[in-house]
């Protein structure tokens, strides 16, 4: 598959010599970073500010529907926790447990897919194997795993997400790799005494940000999914903090009759990971020429 330069993400010539973002040209890019931005702004501004406070309950204010009067505008949750305020704070939450574990995967996988599409052999038949094994187990079912054995905790959420990452990015960049070290280019390096380091730095590399991009955007939104998986399951973010996961699995017990408490928590998930998929998608077609005029 041939790829553009990430430089071609973000500009493009128009007719009178002026540079055109490209990324703003496509819809469905656009569209998902508007979503990615505007929970950005909700995570910040949670950060000093919030309706209500998270944490405090209030017997007087136990399930009550949505409300400009009370001013709980998602209602309140079984122990009168104003549900808006919640799902803010757990934002930030996704946001931070997301990102951390999908840098995390990216980079150890990254360095493994490099090295062994780059040295071959043994090497590459050590480092690929661990990915197969890896790979092999569904990705919610390996989280639970690794949860197991690490216990409940925010930084063993992000350690379980990251080792789910490590054979995917692996694969990506073993895969690019291989595609392109035989190329003239490197061939050349190699003829005017280029080391193996240099050629992975300034040549390989930078011809594989590319589907690495696409692939963190993607990662990004099952992350998330991840999360709210684990937290769900009790095996995450651990109450009383707020995370849209455990928020749906207290609303299990109150969903038929106090609805609010589980569409809320819901929907915040289903935007966000909808963002991140759409900007994946926009970015895959921006970054692959194959797919530009295929809409």
């Amino acid at each position: 598959m041939h790829w553009q330069t990430p430089e071609s993400v973000w500009s493009m010539r128009r007719g009178d010599g002026m540079k055109t973002p490209r990324l703003l040209r496509n819809k469905i890019a656009v569209a998902g970073l508007v979503l990615i931005v505007l929970y950005l702004l909700i995570s910040v501004v949670s950060l000093f500010w919030l309706p209500f406070d998270p944490l405090n309950m209030d017997a007087e204010q136990i399930l009550q529907p949505p409300s400009f009067v009370t001013g709980h505008l998602f209602g309140t949750d079984e122990f009168g926790r104003d549900i808006l305020s919640r799902i803010m704070k757990g934002t930030s939450v996704s946001f931070i447990i997301s990102v951390s574990a999908t840098a995390l995967g990216a980079l150890i996988g990254i360095f493994m897919g490099v090295w062994a599409g780059y040295l071959g052999g043994k090497a590459d038949n050590i480092i690929m194997r661990i990915a197969d094994i890896l790979f092999s187990f569904p990705s919610l079912l390996l989280a639970i795993f690794i949860m197991a054995i690490l216990g409940e905790h925010t930084y063993n959420v992000v350690l379980a997400i990251g080792i789910v990452y490590i054979p995917q990015f692996a694969r990506i960049s073993r895969g690019s790799i291989i595609a392109l070290k035989g190329n003239e280019f490197i061939r050349a390096a190699k003829s005017n005494g280029a080391g193996r380091t240099y050629i992975l730095i300034h040549h390989l590399l930078p011809n594989i940000t590319a589907p690495l991009i696409v692939q963190i955007s993607l990662s990004l939104s099952t992350a998330i999914l991840l999360e709210s998986a684990l937290s769900f399951l009790g095996l995450g973010v651990q109450p009383p903090n707020p995370s849209w996961g455990n928020m749906l699995s207290s609303a299990r017990k109150v969903m038929m009759f106090a609805p609010w408490t589980a569409v809320y928590p819901g929907l915040a998930i289903v935007l966000l990971v909808l963002g991140f998929n759409l900007l994946g998608d926009g970015l895959r077609d921006i970054l692959d020429p194959r797919l530009r005029n295929v809409r």
